[in-house]
């Protein structure tokens, strides 16, 4: 247990793995930003940092605390969104040497919190057990199998994370006795530090010429809130890397993993493409719906799609997925470079229709190597490995992208605690509907893992979303759609 004024802090951690093939984060930068100057000097650039970033705040300058308001993430698009509220507070730890914490503050578009001071459950597999009924198990045609090896899949080993309780706001912001939790987002900490340390550094010299405003953010980019920040994801967001997303249809959690993936990766000024599973005869109506001013017209044109109304809904048209879109639509309309694609040949079947993802990827990538690709799809299609349970010479799409990208492919599979997913099952007919499905809990914070080495099915490692609650048809029986103004 650590003091500080205002504040308690409660440090957990703990590591557990698999001995035959361990886990691990890379968590960038691993150690906390210190400034080599006073803290009186550090407050006022804290302060225009937040100015520039669009922050509107409350503030106790004489304590070093303050508190922005609330702001939502994709404030512009019609659909509701997660809302977030940052407490920043100034530490002195001598009279040259001073930390910068930024809490945040998180609750859902309903209103419950989220990234309180919630703890991972340490001691997890991220893989279901036997007992899981809420992951397909038989749909039309096997490649579309959500397949979990809970034997030879490797246990993931999380990083510790730093939860803020307690934290009480001093009178002079209007705010006493008030009481909040919250998680550090230390990747905002650093955001920060490498945005003011060359104005103190400068100070620091006698070289006042050097101002703030060589550092500040592009344009706009400080106005768009992506939600906190995804552990792991900045490592490996690099140009002409092509990121595999084995997922499960049928949740709001993957989608939004995508939206907010996207959203923090091009705010930083990395151009992103996202591929998505849907026929390739969609490709014209996504393109122009992105481009669109996203009006009811616009979404109507979008809609008027078949894939939205197939009598056996997989997850894949899911209400969810409508939503990425729009707010992907509207990253794109505040000037990031976001561009979206689809790859999908629901015509052909096994390994033809594999062949034929793959095309339709590598096309994009070989177009596009100064970008960053991001691509959703069912688990199976993105192994890098050959084989699955009903034919072991089977070659996946990842496989034949691996093959010809090499090193530029990393393939995630999907992690979650247990919840619900929209799931379409065989049993004397084909079913879809709300499903339960059963992971392990590892906490509330999205992450990404990699394996010291890929796991027998091709994964390099895993992307993890917390609880999974089922995403509905888009387009429902009674004709309603997802994209409801809010």
């Amino acid at each position: 247990m650590r003091a500080a004024i205002f504040i308690s802090v409660l440090l957990v951690g703990g590591l557990m793995g698999c001995a035959s093939r361990p886990v691990f984060i890379r968590l960038e930068p691993l150690e906390e930003a210190v400034y080599e100057h006073p803290l009186e000097e550090v407050w006022p650039a804290v302060q225009g940092w937040m100015k520039d970033g669009g922050f509107r705040y409350r503030e106790d300058a004489a304590n070093f605390v303050l508190q922005t308001e609330w702001r939502e993430e994709f404030p512009g698009s019609v659909i509701a969104g997660y809302w977030h509220r940052y407490t920043v507070v100034g530490k002195r730890e001598g009279p040259a040497r001073s930390r910068v914490w930024i809490i945040r503050t998180s609750r859902s578009p309903s209103g419950a919190p989220i990234y309180a001071a919630k703890q991972p459950d340490w001691d997890v597999n991220r893989v279901p057990g036997p007992a899981n009924d809420g992951l397909p198990g038989g749909e039309l045609r096997p490649e579309e199998y959500d397949v979990r090896m809970p034997n030879i899949e490797p246990k993931l080993r999380f990083v510790p994370e730093e939860s803020v309780s307690g934290l009480v706001l001093p009178e002079a912001m209007g705010a006493a006795g008030e009481s909040l939790q919250g998680a550090r987002d230390f990747g905002m900490e650093w955001e920060l530090k490498e945005r003011i340390i060359p104005e103190l550094d400068a100070r620091k010299k006698g070289l006042e010429e050097r101002t703030l405003a060589a550092t500040k953010q592009e344009p706009g980019n400080g106005l768009i809130e992506c939600g906190m920040s995804i552990i792991g994801l900045s490592g490996q967001a690099q140009k002409g890397r092509v990121i595999l997303l084995g997922e499960l249809h049928g949740t709001r959690e993957v989608p939004r993993f995508v939206a907010l993936s996207t959203c923090q990766v091009a705010s930083r000024g990395t151009p992103v493409t996202v591929g998505l599973e849907m026929p390739v005869e969609n490709q014209e109506r996504v393109r122009r719906f992105i481009a669109s001013a996203g009006t009811e017209h616009d979404r109507a044109l979008l809609m008027e799609s078949p894939f939205w109304r197939s009598p056996y809904p997989d997850g894949r048209s899911s209400e969810a997925v409508a939503q990425l879109l729009e707010q992907l639509r509207w990253l794109r309309a505040q000037g990031l470079d976001v561009e979206v694609f689809v790859f999908d040949h629901p015509e052909l079947q096994g390994e033809v229709r594999e062949a034929a993802m793959a095309r339709s990827v590598l096309s994009q990538v070989e177009a596009g190597k100064e970008r960053f690709f991001l691509i959703a799809t069912g688990n199976i299609h993105p192994r890098t490995r050959p084989g699955v349970p009903w034919d072991l010479g089977y070659r996946p799409m990842g496989y034949m992208l691996a093959r010809q990208l090499s090193s530029s492919v990393v393939s995630l599979d999907v992690a979650f605690a247990s919840g619900t997913a929209w799931i379409c099952s065989v049993g004397e007919t084909l079913e879809c509907g709300e499903r339960p499905t059963k992971g392990q809990n590892n906490g509330d914070r999205y992450f990404v893992s990699l394996f010291k080495e890929p796991s027998e099915s091709g994964f390099h490692g895993v992307f993890y979303v917390g609880a999974v609650s089922a995403s509905p048809p888009a387009v429902r029986l009674d004709g309603a759609q997802a994209i409801e103004s809010k």
